[in-house]
C-alpha cells in the first residue's frame, strides 16, 4: 500500500504543475523509497510525507515545467535526487545527470534510478571532478551547502546559451525570480548564460 494515493498526491502538487497520472504512480513509488531510505539515511530532514511531496517534489516539478527546451540537465549537489528525478520524470526528453558527493546519498539515487526505470546518470563525485568539457544545456541548484561556491562552479557547468535554474531564498541581483506557489519566501532564479 503506498504512503499516499495518486489522488492526494495530485492534489498536493497541483499548485506546481500539472502532473500526469503515470508521473504521479512514480512519484509514489520514489516517496516510498525515500521514505524507506530516510529513516535509516539522513536524505532529507523533512519527515512528513505530505511536506516531502509539496516541498521537494512540488518545488522539483514546478523548476521542470519553467525549464526551457533543453537536451542536457545537470542536477549539481542532488541529494536525494531534487530536484533533478521529478524533473526526470516530468521531463523524460531531457538527459539528466544526478552529481552528489556523498556516497550513502549517491547510493540512494542509483537506486532510485533503478527502481523507476530511468536513464538518469549519477556522477558520484563532486561536479568539480567532472572533466572540463562537461557542459549542459540547464544547471539547477537547491539546498546546497555553500550557494555562492556552488553558483560559481554550477555556472562553469553551463553550456553557452544555456540556463541555470536556482531555488534560493536569495534573489538579490536577480533579473527573474519566480515565487514558488506555497512560499512567501522562496524562489525560482533562471539565468541565461
Amino acid at each position: 500500500m503506498p504512503t499516499l494515493s495518486q489522488t492526494e498526491l495530485a492534489a498536493l502538487l497541483a499548485p506546481f504543475a500539472e502532473t500526469p497520472a503515470p508521473v504521479l504512480a512514480q512519484l509514489s513509488t520514489y516517496l516510498d523509497l525515500l521514505l524507506k531510505w530516510n529513516a535509516r539515511t539522513n536524505l532529507t530532514a523533512i519527515r512528513d510525507p505530505r511536506e516531502i511531496v509539496a516541498r521537494h517534489f512540488g518545488e522539483s516539478l514546478f523548476t521542470g515545467a519553467h525549464l526551457p527546451l533543453c537536451g542536457t540537465l545537470l542536477d549539481f549537489g542532488s541529494g536525494a535526487g531534487f530536484p533533478g528525478l521529478p524533473i526526470q520524470l516530468l521531463r523524460p526528453e531531457i538527459r539528466v545527470t544526478l552529481a552528489e558527493s556523498q556516497n550513502k546519498k549517491a547510493s540512494f539515487l542509483r537506486e532510485a534510478v533503478r527502481t523507476l526505470g530511468l536513464q538518469t546518470e549519477v556522477w558520484s563525485g563532486r561536479v568539480e571532478d567532472m572533466p572540463a568539457s562537461r557542459r549542459f544545456d540547464a544547471v539547477t541548484l537547491r539546498a546546497v551547502d555553500n550557494p555562492q561556491a556552488a553558483m560559481a562552479g554550477a555556472s562553469v557547468r553551463v553550456a553557452v546559451g544555456g540556463t541555470l535554474a536556482s531555488l534560493t531564498s536569495d534573489v538579490s541581483g536577480a533579473a527573474d525570480a519566480l515565487l514558488l506557489p506555497r512560499s512567501t519566501d522562496r524562489y525560482l532564479v533562471m539565468t541565461r548564460c
